[in-house]
């Protein structure tokens, strides 16, 4: 499968990329979900209830609502963004397309939060985002969430491809054996990596596989996993892990390496596509969140 589908516009906008990384006016801070105020995680949930009331604004096969667009980007452009060099590039872009497409269409001030997953290694239940109060409960052995602030929510792209999109509730099932890998060796173990393409590798097929896997249900769903508004604060600490890897060596945001899609090698000029949530960009764009146009942190 191929990016460059036909709702996509090209060619690509100018965001800087031909010189030196434009400055920002002020930088966000993403913090971590149990560090943030319950302000700072109502900000964030009404932010999705009120994509999730907004219609789709139309060129995404299957979406009912502006939320899940989302969801149907992830799910066509998944092949060419996973299992390859690609993914967490792709990724973070992703993110920040979401945070920004809150901030311009729902009034957004705030930041994602995201989830430190190493505190909760194993325990994904013990944490306040798997609660009546806020996301739901994990343990359901794959069946619907019907508490939290989601409860019985909806969804209509996926489960998988689009050839199988049919309506189905949020699903969770919960496995600690999965979750348990997402502890600090795995994670300090793709932080040791040299070189990017060892480090992207590691870090999809390490933390974020399991961290899917482990809470599953929805989750799970390779295609379709942004059906669970988890997905967002989950790939928060995947960005995260990619933020700190960069901060160890500042000539990591400089450079890219390894094998995308179609068997091409990674550039910084490789575009990313976003199927028109927000203007596509090129992996320059994004390899530095303190520059134009990310201008993010995260709180540690």
């Amino acid at each position: 499968m191929v990016e460059n589908q036909t709702n996509i516009v090209i060619p690509e906008p100018d965001f800087g990329t031909s010189g030196a990384a434009a400055t920002c006016s002020s930088i966000r801070v993403r913090t971590e979900w149990h560090d943030s105020s319950d302000t700072t995680k109502q900000n964030f949930v009404n932010g999705v209830k009120c994509l999730l009331g907004k219609p789709s604004k139309g060129g995404y096969p299957g979406s009912k609502n502006r939320y899940e667009d989302f969801v149907q980007v992830h799910q066509t452009v998944t092949d060419a963004v996973h299992n390859n060099r690609k993914f967490i590039v792709w990724h973070r872009a992703f993110l920040w397309a979401f945070e920004q497409v809150m901030r311009d269409e729902c009034g957004f001030t705030d930041t994602i939060p995201w989830f430190d997953e190493t505190k909760y290694a194993g325990k994904f239940s013990q944490s306040s985002i798997f609660s009546d109060k806020w996301l739901g409960s994990i343990n359901l052995g794959g069946n619907c969430v019907t508490n939290g602030q989601f409860a019985n929510l909806a969804l209509n792209i996926g489960p998988g491809t689009s050839a199988t999109n049919q309506y189905h509730c949020l699903s969770r099932n919960g496995n600690a054996a999965d979750t348990a890998n997402t502890n600090d060796n795995i994670v300090n173990g793709c932080r040791a990596l040299k070189d990017y393409q060892d480090f992207a590798k590691c870090a999809e097929q390490g933390a974020h596989a399991y961290g899917h896997n482990g809470i599953g249900g929805v989750m799970r769903d390779v295609y379709a996993s942004p059906g669970d508004i988890v997905f967002w604060l989950h790939h928060g600490m995947v960005d995260r892990h990619f933020r700190i890897w960069q901060n160890d060596d500042s000539a990591r945001t400089g450079y890219i390496d390894g094998i995308g899609p179609n068997n091409q090698a990674l550039t910084m000029d490789t575009p990313i596509y976003l199927n028109n949530l927000k203007p596509n960009m090129v992996v320059r764009d994004v390899m530095n969140t303190l520059a134009s146009p990310m201008c993010y942190k995260y709180n540690y």
